[in-house]
């Protein structure tokens, strides 16, 4: 299991300069992976990036960052297609720095909630199905596989569990196409993490490991041994990520309610979660 931190844990924007500072933090820390946001796919020197991550031996990956005009749900077909054309972007920019996962709500903005009937979800299924179907193609030509992530009922009312997610995996049915589960969203929508990550099964591609206060994984009460028991009997071997955030990434600490530090320093959120994942895997 390669243990990663996402480079919001230390603010924001993720630029050149950012990158610069903490992915040797990163490295020095001891951590396997830095999880890349692309809140602004182009804001940061990519081949300086991705020769960064090679000097200091360290995996990558990416998250979209969805957005009120980047939603593949909106009513507005130019939305829909600004959308499209910003996760385009964003599997090119995986492509460039050598990711091969591209994670997060690909469906809909961060912090959108509206009621829909049985028939209205329905179709809106099927619109993300066609949307993604045809965004995993190009993935897969740049050798790039789509993660989608179900959230909190309070940043979406669209995909909340497991459930809903492998319904539109199975679907979209492309290798290119898997799903991401985050134990902070589980932890507060599943009736057991464990039976959701097993449900996943081989679809599960990419794994956010957080508090469930969004603080560091193992200074919290969830049930850590059993994660890793599940992960382990679905055979998923890759990327664990710490994902939080401070109040300053403007671009996600509204809708996730990042209002106050969830640990002594953002430094110790990274170490405390790095040492507790060592110890549990």
């Amino acid at each position: 299991m390669q243990i990663g931190v996402n480079l919001w844990v230390w603010g924001a924007p993720v630029n050149t300069d950012h990158i610069e500072q903490t992915v040797p933090k990163a490295a020095d820390m001891g951590f396997d992976a830095v999880e890349i946001p692309l809140a602004d796919p182009e804001g940061f020197d990519h081949d300086r990036t991705a020769a960064l991550l090679e000097q200091h031996d360290l995996d990558v990956g990416v998250v979209a960052a969805m957005s009120e005009d980047r939603d593949l749900l909106h009513e507005d077909p130019a939305v829909r297609e600004n959308g499209r054309d910003y996760l385009r972007t964003c599997i090119e920019t995986a492509d460039g720095i050598g990711a091969t996962q591209l994670g997060g709500p690909l469906y809909a903005a961060v912090g959108r909630t509206w009621k829909m009937s049985p028939a209205e979800r329905a179709a809106a299924v099927e619109q993300l199905v066609e949307q993604l179907q045809e965004l995993a193609e190009y993935a897969a030509d740049h050798g790039v596989t789509l993660c989608v992530e179900p959230l909190n009922r309070f940043e979406t009312s669209f995909l909340n569990t497991a459930e809903q997610g492998i319904e539109v995996i199975d679907r979209v049915d492309s290798p290119h196409c898997q799903l991401l589960l985050d134990t902070f969203h589980m932890n507060i929508e599943e009736k057991s993490i464990r039976r959701a990550i097993e449900s996943a099964g081989d679809r599960l591609g990419y794994f956010h490991a957080c508090g469930n206060d969004r603080g560091a994984p193992g200074n919290d009460h969830i049930d850590w041994a059993e994660v890793v028991r599940a992960l382990n009997r679905v055979g998923y071997d890759d990327k664990a990520i710490i994902e939080s955030f401070t109040p300053e990434v403007e671009s996600i600490a509204k809708a996730a309610a990042i209002w106050r530090p969830l640990e002594d320093s953002q430094d110790a959120l990274a170490t405390d979660g790095l040492a507790h994942l060592q110890d549990y895997f």
